[in-house]
Parts: structure tokens; C-alpha cells; sequence
């Protein structure tokens, strides 16, 4: 028997690769547009038929003596020309061109390309059924369209606020509309609140590493931001009462469920901790529940335990869509929220009441419990494939969130790893706007909702995941 023949037999992908070895100096360019160049003459000229099986992406790296990157950006170019298509749990095939014509240049089964993993939305609902269920929403506001379109009594309608307090109620959370406004986004909700609790010069404590947005907005208030040592499950209690004593801070701005970007959840005797050093030392608690609805038995919440102090924001950016931009500010008290109704009258005059109406009507059908299901349910199948190709110990993760915090071995730096993804059409987030103070650590934010399917995500969640398992230097050769 020959060597070749018995290396076919021990592995199939040399068998597929006995029918396609292409030449890549023949064309003069880096190797991963080569591959793709080859494998569009190839197709032109008839030795790959559609259908064919190409190899993995790591034995043809294998074969070629090439990066795996290298080959990965080949097969991401290629699926950008309409080459080639991929099919979970079965490989990559060529695809048809003349099927591709028909189509629009586009083969019915979903192409793998180039995947952003930088931006951190839900899961978008792609069932048929809910579909048509959030689409008729929207035919039925055109009804009332003359009424949407014109300036409406700041806070919303009594509906809107009765709705607004269905769904805090959904969290645990039991208030007044007096306690209650409703808002333009999340964003909107915490400039106010800072703008109420502190002054110029003030000091407001967060995580060490915590939400960019909160760093943007203290700086624009001109406010002093001061970082707190946290573990696997968030703050440390200590430490918060620490910097009580030394820095008098006049708020404590918390993400603590799901926190974006560490996932990290603070338990309920934590809470209770921090409530207490709080309450000694006469500090607000900023909540900031933007993943409130997504875990399905979450500990209880800052504004159920402690009320009295805490400032809770639930946007809806996360749970339902990033373009909904609307969320629910509830106020330590009745008398707290008549400054903070007039800090946002005059910076929004109102929240969108298309955006409110739209808001309302999902809540009190069911519609917005049925996207939050499948936000759910589908973050949990991606987050099931992250467990099976990211290597264990290298990742932080949450079962019901849509985001990964990534730890880098040594030798690699945060900025080499966004690059090295960047070269494979991936894009990932490094550790540098989430840090409040000191060095940021060499880690990376990888986000898995949007309109990327569950094919794009395990495409670069392999190529990642072999940047992870191999050296910086291995990855560094891209032509």
C-alpha cells in the first residue's frame, strides 16, 4: 500500500485534500487571498464540482505548512466572494454557482464570514412565529401614528407606567409610580441620577473593572471615579467600606448581575454586605440591572433590599434590543424623584413615544416575555457552544448570558489578541475601556448575541480557541 493511501485511510481529510492541493505562489499575493483566488479557479475550471467537501481549515493549514489563521482568513474571504459555504456539524462545501446566481449571489444555506463579537446585544429572534408576532406590534402603532409623532406629558401614560411596573414586578421589584420614570435608555437614567447624588469634584466608587459607559459619564459630569478590588462574584465588601473611611464617596455604582464585562453575579449575602457599608456610611446604591430579566432565578436586587437607598435602572437594550432605547428608573422615594423628573425633562424632554408605546404594548401582550425566552434559550445553546471549543480556564462565563470574559495565557497581550482576531475578520474587545484605574489586565470581552447565528459563532470561537490553545509567536505569520 502506498504512504499516501495509508494516510488517507488514517485520516479522511488527506482524501479531500488528494483532490485539491492548490499552488499558492502561483498568484503573487498573501496566502490567504491565494487560497481563495485558487479555490475560485478551481471552481471556474471545473476540478472542484459543487458539493465537493473541502478540507478542515486545520488539516489544509497542515498540509500547506501555513498558520491556521492564515487559512482561516482564506475560507472567510472565500465565503465573502460566495465561494464556499459552511454547514454546522459537517464541514465546508463548494457551493453552486449557478445556484448563487439564482439567489442573488447568495447560497440558501447561510454563509460563515467574518463575525463581531465587539458589541454587546441579545440574541436576535429568528422564530418565524415570534417574528410575526413583533412585526404586527409595530403595523398596529401605524393606527395611532398622528398621536406618536407629536410631544406627549413627560413620564408616559398611565398605561405605560402600568406596564413599566409589570415588569419591575417580573424582577422582584414591588414600587409606586410616584418612585417611577420612565426613560429615553439606560444612559439617560444614569447621567441623571449622578447629576443628583453628586457635585463637581465628587466621588463616586464602581468595580476595578466595570461598564465603559459609567466611565464616560462621571468624566462628563466631572466627577472623581475610584475603583474597587473585585473577585469571581464582584465587589469586595471590604474594600468598599475602606474606601467609605478614606474617600467619602457619595455613591456606589453597581452592574451586579451578569456584570458587563466579567459575568460575574454578585450572590445575595454580598449584597447584603455592601447594603450595610452603605448604610453606615450614608452612600447611594447606583443599580445598574441591564440583564434583569435575562437570568431566569437571579438573586434579589438592590432596589428589593434595600429600597430606601437604592437608584435602580432597567433597561430594556438588553433583554429585548439594542434599539429600544427605553428603561425604568426607580427612585429611593417619592421625593427623590421629582429632581430627577426635572433633570431629565430638561435633557429629553420625554422619552420616545413610539419607542414607549412599543415597550408597552409587548410588555402587556406577552410578546416581551416571549423574546425574553428566547434570548434566553438561545444565549444557553451559545454559551453550551463556547463550553465545547473554548479551552477550560481561559474563560469567564455565565449560562444565561450573552458575553465571555477572556483571560489571556502569558506572552499573549490584549492588544496582539484583538489583532490576531481582526486579521481572521473577527472582532473582539480588549480590556482597556472597562478599567477604572491601574493597568488593564491582559483579557478580552467576546460577545455572542446579534444578528450572528450559531454557525458564525462556532467559526470563530475556533479559530479563538486554537489563538488560545497555541503561543503568540505560532499566531503572528499571516501571509
Amino acid at each position: 500500500m502506498k504512504a499516501t493511501e495509508r494516510a488517507g485511510r488514517a485520516n479522511p481529510d488527506n482524501m479531500v485534500l488528494g483532490t485539491w492541493t492548490p499552488d499558492l505562489k502561483r498568484w503573487g499575493k498573501p496566502h490567504y487571498l491565494a487560497i481563495a483566488e485558487a479555490l475560485a479557479e478551481d471552481i471556474r475550471t471545473g476540478r472542484l464540482m459543487p458539493g465537493t467537501r473541502l478540507p478542515t481549515q486545520r488539516a489544509l493549514a497542515g498540509a500547506l505548512d501555513l498558520n491556521f489563521t492564515t487559512v482561516s482568513r482564506g475560507y472567510v474571504e472565500a465565503h465573502k466572494r460566495g465561494l464556499i459555504e459552511g454547514r454546522v456539524g459537517q464541514g465546508t462545501f463548494v457551493v453552486d454557482p449557478a445556484r448563487a446566481a439564482r439567489s442573488g449571489g447568495g447560497a440558501s444555506t447561510p454563509r460563515v464570514g467574518p463575525v463581531d463579537f465587539t458589541m454587546n446585544l441579545p440574541p436576535e429572534p429568528d422564530a418565524p412565529a415570534l417574528q410575526a408576532r413583533m412585526k404586527a406590534s409595530f403595523a398596529e402603532l401605524s393606527g395611532d401614528l398622528a398621536n406618536l409623532l407629536r410631544y406627549q406629558g413627560f413620564g408616559g401614560t398611565d398605561e405605560d407606567k402600568e406596564a413599566a411596573l409589570r415588569w419591575l414586578r417580573g424582577r422582584g421589584i414591588d414600587t409606586t409610580r410616584e418612585r417611577l420614570l420612565i426613560c429615553p435608555g439606560a444612559h439617560s437614567a444614569l447621567f441623571s441620577v449622578l447629576g443628583q447624588v453628586a457635585r463637581r469634584g465628587d466621588t463616586i466608587c464602581a468595580e476595578r473593572i466595570t461598564y465603559p459607559g459609567i466611565r464616560a459619564l462621571t468624566a462628563h459630569l466631572g466627577l472623581r471615579l475610584i475603583d474597587l478590588p473585585m473577585d469571581r462574584y464582584g465587589v469586595d465588601p471590604d474594600a468598599f467600606a475602606a474606601s467609605c473611611t478614606k474617600v467619602a464617596p457619595k455613591a456606589i455604582y453597581l452592574n451586579p448581575l451578569l456584570q458587563n464585562p466579567t459575568t460575574a453575579t454578585l450572590p445575595k449575602a454580598r449584597r447584603e454586605a455592601i447594603i450595610a457599608v452603605a448604610r453606615r456610611y450614608a452612600v447611594s446604591i447606583i443599580e445598574d440591572d441591564a440583564y434583569a430579566r435575562i437570568c431566569p432565578a437571579p438573586p434579589p436586587s438592590f432596589a428589593e433590599l434595600a429600597p430606601e437607598i437604592t437608584y435602580y435602572v432597567a433597561g430594556l437594550a438588553k433583554c429585548l434590543g439594542a434599539g429600544l432605547r427605553l428603561a425604568y428608573l426607580v427612585a429611593p422615594s417619592a421625593r427623590a424623584a421629582l429632581p430627577l423628573a426635572g433633570s431629565l425633562r430638561a435633557a429629553t424632554v420625554m422619552a420616545s413615544p413610539i419607542s414607549t408605546t412599543l415597550a408597552t404594548r409587548w410588555i402587556m401582550d406577552g410578546t416581551a416575555d416571549a423574546i425574553v425566552q428566547f434570548v434566553r434559550e438561545e444565549s444557553a445553546e451559545r454559551q453550551r457552544i463556547v463550553t465545547s471549543l473554548l479551552p477550560p480556564g481561559t474563560y469567564t462565563a455565565d449560562p444565561h448570558g450573552f458575553h465571555v470574559w477572556i483571560t489571556l495565557s502569558e506572552g499573549w497581550t490584549r492588544s496582539a489578541f484583538a489583532s490576531q482576531g481582526r486579521s481572521a475578520g473577527l472582532g473582539v474587545v480588549g480590556s482597556d475601556p472597562f478599567c477604572v484605574a491601574g493597568t488593564p489586565p491582559e483579557a478580552v470581552r467576546l460577545c455572542l448575541g446579534g444578528p450572528a447565528t450559531r454557525q458564525q459563532i462556532t467559526h470563530g470561537l475556533e479559530v479563538l480557541a486554537h489563538a488560545l490553545e497555541g503561543s503568540p509567536a505560532l499566531a503572528s505569520t499571516y501571509i
